[in-house]
């Protein structure tokens, strides 16, 4: 599995071609080529600032991005590494503040293609060892960054000295890889989940953590036990009690009162309370509840119940409210159908990946939905129109993409469009709001 990847640059393009022609060779599984890619280049992720390490099935991300907010209220300067990118490869590689620049992305992601030929690294690997190099050679305060897939063999669990590392929502998602046949794991497919995730732990760090099932709690706290991580685990080490007031935060070392995220959702507020107690549960790095409350306001995070903006696309739907969500699993739909709980029916438009569930965005939005409409998940392999006919009453529709499926609404009523992170980039890419 690889991201596609273009760029106006020509020289960051003819990189970018070259990572594009990587894959994962059939079979192979594990740290060793991400380990010596790296050490041709100097093993960089051994000497960078204190990192904020981010696994989790759903909400990764934005608790990524509530930290990085959180650090730079604080002052700091902040690398940040998230994925997959919407628009523009660079939105992964966010270096002092600031997304990557052409001449340095081109320069680093020919300097590891050279120095990795002969490893056949995958589109990942190489990515991750740039990002890494970028890190290591630009001076900040502080780094965050988000775990790609699953986590004990994902590319950035090579890392070493983390303030924190901490574990979002966790839900069934990518089971291909993550739920793949192994002796010696965790057979219960969320306790699975749950132990793969955990696998970012490490000797002496603190792993933080969501509420969970009994019998998920005590996976993790039995890989953290054999690592020697010191767990942080919410309901048990600390608190966030979350109502229409704000957030009331507690732990051993006291309560804070903070206030809601701007960005929709009621998750988001759990996203927020977890990036909290990350920072509560280090010693590395100082921030203080001002600093906190001031990145909870400010936290941005696209594709995410993202009301868009006034653009080329929502003209085709004017008088109406247009929203992106880049979910594409159960958990992420059921979050969607509790923000939209209670509001007028809307116009559903959706594109899949084919190894998604079809249920996943529709099936949890039945009954306030106006109507469907299908349309491709750009650059992939997606899930045909009628595969999304048996979880709905409504009919099907099929469109070539957004733009057709926006034109062909009744006049009346507000539009969600959701279902594929890729399919919500190309809509920013239409509607020309690109994240910076």
């Amino acid at each position: 599995m690889k991201d596609f990847a273009i760029s106006d640059n020509p020289r960051v393009q003819a990189q970018l071609d070259r990572l594009g022609a990587l894959s994962l060779p059939q079979g192979r599984i594990g740290l060793e080529t991400i380990h010596a890619l790296l050490a041709r280049l100097g093993d960089p992720q051994k000497a960078l600032p204190p990192v904020f390490h981010v696994a989790g099935t759903n909400g990764k991300g934005s608790t990524c991005a509530y930290l990085r907010a959180m650090l730079e209220a604080q002052g700091l300067t902040v690398h940040a590494a998230t994925k997959p990118h919407l628009v523009r490869y660079n939105e992964r590689i966010r270096v002092a503040g600031q997304l990557i620049s052409d001449d340095l992305l081109a320069d680093l992601l020919r300097e590891v293609l050279d120095a990795g030929v002969d490893l056949s690294p995958s589109f990942f690997e190489v990515t991750t060892a740039a990002t890494f190099l970028a890190f290591h050679r630009v001076p900040a305060d502080v780094c965050v960054i988000e775990v790609g897939l699953g986590g004990r063999f994902d590319a950035t669990n090579v890392l070493d000295g983390q303030a924190a590392c901490g574990i979002a929502s966790l839900g069934i998602d990518h089971e291909a890889f993550l739920l793949a046949p192994e002796q010696g794991v965790p057979q219960e497919p969320l306790c699975r989940i749950a132990f793969e995730k955990a696998g970012i732990a490490r000797l002496g760090v603190p792993l933080v953590t969501q509420a969970y099932p009994v019998d998920v709690t005590r996976t993790v706290i039995e890989h953290a036990m054999k690592v020697g991580a010191r767990t942080a685990i919410r309901g048990l080490d600390w608190f966030a009690e979350i109502d229409g007031d704000g957030i009331a935060y507690r732990d051993r070392t006291g309560e804070l009162a903070l206030p809601l995220p701007t960005l929709a959702g009621s998750h988001q507020a759990d996203n927020a309370a977890l990036a909290v107690a990350m920072l509560r549960h280090q010693s590395q790095v100082a921030v203080s509840p001002q600093a906190m409350t001031q990145g909870i306001h400010a936290a941005r995070w696209p594709a995410r119940l993202q009301l868009l903006g006034e653009g080329p696309l929502t003209a085709l739907a004017p008088g109406r409210r247009v929203w992106l969500d880049g979910g594409h699993n159960v958990d992420a739909g059921l979050a969607i159908a509790r923000y939209f709980a209670g509001a007028a029916p809307f116009h559903l438009i959706t594109g899949m990946l084919a190894n998604k569930d079809p249920s996943a965005i529709v099936k949890p939005l039945a009954g306030q939905l106006l109507s469907l409409s299908v349309v491709p998940a750009p650059g992939h392999e997606a899930h045909a129109p009628q595969e999304f006919a048996p979880f709905t009453s409504l009919p099907v529709r099929a469109f070539a993409d957004v733009p057709a499926a926006l034109a062909a609404l009744p006049q009346a009523g507000d539009v969600l469009i959701c279902g594929s992170l890729y399919l919500a980039g190309e809509v920013l890419r239409l509607n020309r709001e690109f994240p910076d």
